[in-house]
């Protein structure tokens, strides 16, 4: 079977990458694409690099555009994708690429994005441990899924599987991020300009304002973290277009030995394709994940300041957000997992 596809939003840079990705997938047709501003022009004029694609052209984000497909992919600034829910209530599958669908929380939600609150759907992270199992499970018939917070979903990932095992503390995390400006989109900002970027490294919403905060405290208290979780998170914008390296810590559990803590996170990824982790003593680059689905992982156990630290690297265009809504996908329909995904990098 071939399923129908449209893509809105599909000329910024999230909607790019799920073009780009679906176009190498044998189970999918790209029908249509749409966007804003930018309706009616050629898509090849905003995505020049997707030239299997350059026969499309952009249409006007309605509902009567997308309604008809098998499958929606909402592409859309936060607080757009929520008005498209009933519209679409006839689409077989929706994957929400923003951030309407994510939070079960009403309260986070009002302080940290605010208007209209919108009920969560099947969260897009495959691997992140739920209760004991795999977010996977959940995803398996799923017709309304949220792809992540790119942020989110890296932080949430790397320190899961210590959380389920009950070796490391939730109540002192600290979590710094260096980050591509692609995940802020495609918009014009004065603060994503080149000439304020180069040669330079820029905090950002500092002092526990980050929207990714409230979902990496839900994906962490799903994980088991119960209600003590205390994260201090810190992003910094660097000059690379894509790319996130995060270096999350939090305090070893009283008795926990430096096996306990190497097995959790063995136990949690040994045996997926997306996730990886590094030998003892290695640790991931951006550029090792450039255009791949994968989040690479290096574990260390820093006895002297009695914690564990882990550093991740993941592209925030795939993994982050894109791959992990193709990833979904597939689980969803029951394809292959990695159909049209790679855990191969590009390089240099």
């Amino acid at each position: 079977m071939t399923y129908s596809v449209a893509v809105s939003g599909a000329s910024g840079y999230a909607g790019g990458e799920i073009l780009r990705i679906l176009a190498a997938h044998p189970d999918v047709e790209i029908r249509t694409v749409t966007a804003h501003s930018n309706a009616g022009q050629p898509l090849i004029q905003h995505q020049p690099h997707l030239r299997s694609l350059r026969h499309l052209t952009l249409r006007e984000t309605t509902p009567e555009v997308l309604a008809g497909h098998d499958i929606v992919f909402l592409a859309l600034p936060h607080g757009q994708s929520g008005q498209f829910t009933d519209a679409l209530a006839g689409t077989p599958l929706v994957i929400d690429a923003g951030a309407d669908h994510r939070l079960e929380s009403v309260t986070d939600w009002n302080r940290f994005y605010g208007g209209e609150f919108h009920d969560p759907w099947a969260y897009g992270v495959p691997e992140l441990l739920v209760d004991g199992v795999k977010q996977r499970a959940r995803l398996v018939g799923a017709t309304r899924i949220a792809a992540p917070g790119c942020n989110a979903s890296t932080v949430s990932l790397s320190l899961a599987p210590g959380v389920a095992a009950g070796v490391i503390d939730a109540g002192d995390i600290v979590t710094v991020l260096a980050v591509g400006p692609s995940g802020a989109g495609k918009s014009l900002k004065t603060n994503l300009l080149a000439s304020e970027i180069l040669g330079s490294a820029n905090p950002y919403a500092v002092g526990g304002t980050h929207r990714h905060i409230p979902e990496i405290r839900q994906a962490l208290t799903a994980a088991g973290a119960g209600d003590g979780i205390r994260i201090s998170f810190t992003p910094v914008l660097v000059p690379m277009a894509r790319g996130i390296l995060a270096t999350s810590t939090a305090p070893i559990a009283r008795g926990a030995t430096d096996a306990q803590i190497r097995a959790a996170w063995e136990d949690a990824y040994g045996d997926e394709t997306f996730v990886q982790l590094l030998a003892p003593g290695e640790f991931p680059r951006t550029a090792d994940v450039l255009g791949a689905n994968t989040a690479l992982m290096g574990l260390a156990i820093d006895r002297d300041a009695d914690r564990v630290v882990v550093v991740t690297a993941v592209d925030n265009l795939v993994k982050g957000t894109a791959g992990a809504a193709v990833q979904s996908m597939n689980i969803a329909l029951g394809l292959p997992e990695g159909t049209a995904l790679s855990t191969d990098g590009v390089s240099p």
